[in-house]
C-alpha cells in the first residue's frame, strides 16, 4: 500500500521544486537569461521588457542582474549607451563574482572606446581581482592587448598634424 504513492510524491517533489525556483528566481529573468545565453537578443528584451516595475516584482538581490542583464542587450545595440546600466549593476550589488568581473570588463571596454585609458586600466584591474575563477582571463588580456594597441595609435594620431 505505501509503495503504491509514489508517482503522486514524486510529481509533488517536482511541482514544489518548480514553484520554489520561480519563487526565489523570477520567472522572466530566468527565461531572458537562456535567450540571451542562446544569443537571441529579441526574445531577451522582450522577457525583460515584460517586468514593467523591477523593484516592486523582483527581490532585492536581483536588482542588479536585471541591470545586469539590460547593460548587455544594450551594449550590442548601443555600447556607449550600456554604461548606465553596468553601474547602477554594480552599485546595486551581485553575488556572484564573475557577474561583477563582467561587468567591470564591459565598463573597462566602454571606457577604451571613449579613449579614457585611465579608467579602462581601473576597470581592468578591477575585473581581474573579482574573475577569482578565471572564466573571463582570455578576454581580460585580449583587453589589454587592445589597450596596448590603443596607447600606439595615441601617439601616432597626436604627432601627425594637418596643415
Amino acid at each position: 500500500m505505501f509503495f503504491s504513492y509514489w508517482g503522486w510524491g514524486v510529481l509533488v517533489l517536482l511541482l514544489s521544486i518548480i514553484v520554489f525556483v520561480t519563487f526565489f528566481f523570477n520567472e522572466k529573468m530566468l527565461i531572458a537569461q537562456y535567450y540571451l545565453r542562446k544569443e537571441n537578443m529579441e526574445a531577451s528584451e522582450t522577457w525583460l521588457k515584460k517586468i514593467k516595475n523591477y523593484e516592486s516584482e523582483l527581490l532585492k538581490a536581483q536588482h542588479g542582474y536585471y541591470h545586469l542583464l539590460i547593460g548587455l542587450i544594450e551594449s550590442r545595440k548601443a555600447p556607449l549607451q550600456s554604461e548606465k546600466y553596468f553601474k547602477k549593476s554594480l552599485a546595486l550589488g551581485m553575488t556572484m563574482d564573475h557577474n561583477i568581473a563582467l561587468a567591470k570588463l564591459s565598463l573597462a571596454g566602454i571606457a577604451m572606446a571613449k579613449r579614457n585609458k585611465r579608467e579602462a586600466t581601473m576597470y581592468l584591474q578591477e575585473a581581474k581581482k573579482a574573475d577569482k575563477n578565471k572564466l573571463l582571463a582570455e578576454q581580460i588580456k585580449m583587453m589589454q592587448g587592445q589597450m596596448g594597441q590603443l596607447d600606439k595609435q595615441q601617439v601616432q594620431t597626436r604627432g601627425f598634424r594637418p596643415r
